[in-house]
């Protein structure tokens, strides 16, 4: 039997780029996909321009699936803790023919070459990385974790 292909998961809630960067080369990641809507960030290096040259420039490829991400009426629930209002809203998000079409992109390039699938959260649980990663789970592919704390 044919060993499940790897993908990874990562928040970075609770790291720096350079920490970021350091985790995701000793995971072995090769290409890290952005699932945030809204790829903008107050935190220094993760807005989209300077991540993907900073990934860049460490033979790390990037790729901005805004289609996966988190509408905002969903991120503001999540931020406020109504953890099931942003779980249905993100449903609803998720389920859309050209998210599942994102879904099958994300899933070939994941079969490809190592990938991470990025968002801010650093809790997997409580961001929708968590739901993208059942549905990859569930075409076979086995998930990892990235953690910083």
């Amino acid at each position: 039997m044919a060993k499940a292909k790897a993908f990874f998961t990562v928040g970075y809630e609770y790291t720096t780029l350079p920490g970021l960067i350091a985790g995701l080369q000793e995971a072995g990641v090769k290409r890290v996909i952005d699932t945030r809507d809204v790829a903008n960030s107050r935190r220094a290096g993760f807005s989209k321009k300077l991540l993907s040259a900073s990934l860049d420039a460490e033979g790390i490829g990037y790729i901005h699936l805004r289609l996966l991400g988190t509408p905002k009426a969903g991120r503001e629930a999540n931020r406020a803790g109504r953890m099931d209002e942003f779980r249905r809203i993100y449903e609803a998000s998720f389920m859309r023919p050209e998210a599942q079409l994102a879904l099958l992109e994300a899933e070939e390039l994941i079969r490809d070459q190592p990938t991470a699938l990025l968002c801010f959260c650093g809790d997997v649980h409580k961001c929708h990385r968590d739901r993208i990663a059942q549905a990859l789970e569930d075409k076979g592919l086995k998930r990892k974790e990235i953690v910083f704390r």
